[in-house]
């Protein structure tokens, strides 16, 4: 989690438009993207925050927070005229948000078998990081060709939502411009599916058990 305390100026605009004249301000960027402002005053709500997933943008004197929501943008523009601390700290895996236990489950099977994903895929990485956040598996298939892979226990909107913003930040590298997203899970939302087709997302339904090798996949008959 990272602490700023700074002389600053907010300005919010999205669904409506709001200023936070220039004060000295705490601004609280935590390790999943969400990003709070508070001042001395109003108890423990923040005078402005967005949550996470957020895309976060930092010049020299400048912070922009910015967020998709439906077909337009909130945007948090903070400009810094004097920064007092800037510390970091480390929370702890214990602090963290986590996953539940069957999506760490998922995840750690799918890594030693990512052929379930798409055939001839290989893992290169766990926890392939972006500036904001995580994505569960990276991959490569057949053709060498970049694949990135989140698991859900139960995949919903959001999670394709999720999915969408990683696959932003990652095809911003020139070497991975044409990276693939698949969306693993348990169960997969009617439309949440919809959604993930409509934006060229794979959607791969995976059983924890057939993973694990306790059970053989089901048969599927296929008429001549």
């Amino acid at each position: 989690m990272r602490l700023i305390v700074a002389r600053c100026e907010v300005r919010y605009s999205g669904r409506l438009t709001a200023v936070l004249p220039q004060a000295l301000r705490l601004l609280m960027i935590k390790a999943d993207g969400s990003f709070m402002v508070h001042a001395d005053s109003g108890g423990f709500k923040p005078s402005n925050w967005m949550t996470a997933p957020t895309v976060i943008e930092e010049e020299r004197d400048r912070i922009v927070v910015r967020k998709r929501a439906g077909a337009t943008e909130d945007r948090l523009e903070i400009d810094i005229a004097e920064v007092i601390s800037d510390v970091t700290h480390d929370m702890g895996e214990a602090a963290a948000l986590e996953k539940d236990g069957v999506e760490r489950d998922l995840q750690e099977a799918l890594a030693a078998a990512p052929q379930f994903c798409g055939e001839g895929f290989r893992l290169v990485r766990r926890e392939w990081p972006t500036d904001i956040g995580p994505v569960d598996l990276m991959c490569r298939d057949v053709q060498d060709r970049w694949i990135a892979v989140e698991i859900k226990r139960v995949a919903t909107i959001d999670a394709v939502e999720q999915l969408t913003r990683y696959l932003e930040r990652i095809r911003l590298d020139p070497a991975m411009t044409s990276c693939r997203g698949i969306l693993a899970a348990q169960s997969i939302k009617p439309q949440a599916r919809v959604l993930a087709e409509a934006r060229g997302l794979v959607c791969v339904e995976v059983d924890l058990a057939v993973l694990r090798g306790e059970r053989e996949p089901d048969l599927t008959l296929f008429a001549a």
